[in-house]
């Protein structure tokens, strides 16, 4: 199934931080854009035929605009660069209507936002929803420096100001980020979410899981992540259900290279098992689960895996293509 796509234009491009630039993105028909709730992303097509995934950082209550925020990567593969040197003000790009696998809980009596650097975006955007709402919440914001930290006057000017704290490694005068001390005492009622590098949610994943806190109140979204190789990746086959075929998968390719080669194509985006465009479903075998998108309990599920990066534990793996 495709995803239905919009065309819009960039109505405004600035600079938000050092590196970090942002999007405002109208309908190019004019009009409404289709409604998104907190935490929601946005599939965007990019100069060079890269497509990327970027959360909507923006108040849920305006129809009018979308608006992204784009950190430039040194390390990236070619995606933030499109964004910072090959899209400007007037262009027109096509973009995936709103997914959200982010959501904020709605049981939650309080919710625990923490966000590191970049990651702040679908927070940011929480943060509005759950003010506009008058729920009980906190942003913790992080970044090595200030000048790297985005929306911060905007975030200083909001209604909520009182319930965001700011943490800046080169502010000494600012409180430190005691991850330890805020997550010590579990609370049934409680929700946290984080987003950010991928060292910044590790640690502070495994400081809530150290002190108890369940997964289902523990809620989290990368935006990057580095597949994992092992010696231990062997070559074998994947069998399409629909026609028999057998499709061997080399130990130093992935199932959609191997799959290309033998001319089938399936939709991909970010090819790090990120962003769950490529999810396929699983009738027979046993996946190597390597992706960051589906939790614990969907890959022990082993009924469907990410072919950009996650593998096969069995020698054969029977896939709903």
């Amino acid at each position: 199934m495709v995803d239905a796509t919009l065309a819009v234009r960039v109505a405004r491009k600035q600079v938000e931080a050092e590196g970090i630039c942002s999007l405002e993105l109208v309908s190019a028909s004019g009009g409404a854009l289709p409604a998104f709730t907190a935490g929601s992303h946005i599939d965007v097509h990019l100069p060079g035929g890269l497509t990327r995934q970027y959360s909507l950082c923006n108040s849920p209550s305006e129809a009018h605009r979308y608006v992204i925020a784009v950190l430039r990567d040194p390390a990236s593969r070619g995606g933030s660069q499109a964004v910072h040197d090959g899209v400007h003000e007037g262009d027109t790009l096509t973009i995936s209507v709103p997914k959200n696998h982010f959501a904020l809980a709605l049981d939650a009596q309080r919710h625990l936002l923490l966000a590191g650097g970049i990651g702040v975006t679908p927070l940011l955007a929480m943060a509005e929803q759950l003010s506009a709402q008058g729920a009980a919440f906190d942003l913790h914001y992080c970044a090595r420096a200030k000048s790297r930290a985005a929306f911060v006057q905007r975030m200083s000017d909001a209604p909520f100001a009182s319930q965001v704290h700011m943490h800046w490694d080169d502010v000494p005068a600012q409180p430190a980020f005691d991850v330890a001390a805020l997550l010590a005492q579990v609370q049934a009622w409680v929700h946290v979410y984080v987003c950010g590098p991928k060292g910044f949610m590790d640690f502070v994943l495994s400081t809530a899981r150290a002190a108890g806190w369940p997964e289902a109140q523990l809620h989290f979204e990368f935006f990057g992540a580095e597949v994992a190789h092992s010696d231990s990746d062997a070559a074998f086959i994947v069998k399409i259900a629909s026609t028999g075929q057998e499709i061997q998968v080399p130990a130093e390719q992935t199932v959609v290279q191997a799959l290309q080669h033998a001319g089938i194509d399936i939709p991909i985006a970010c090819e790090q098992g990120v962003c769950g465009t490529c999810l396929t479903r699983v009738l027979e075998g046993i996946p190597d689960h390597k992706d960051m998108y589906l939790t614990p309990e969907e890959q022990a599920a082993n009924d469907q895996f990410t072919p950009c990066c996650s593998r096969a534990k069995s020698a054969v793996m029977v896939l709903d293509i």
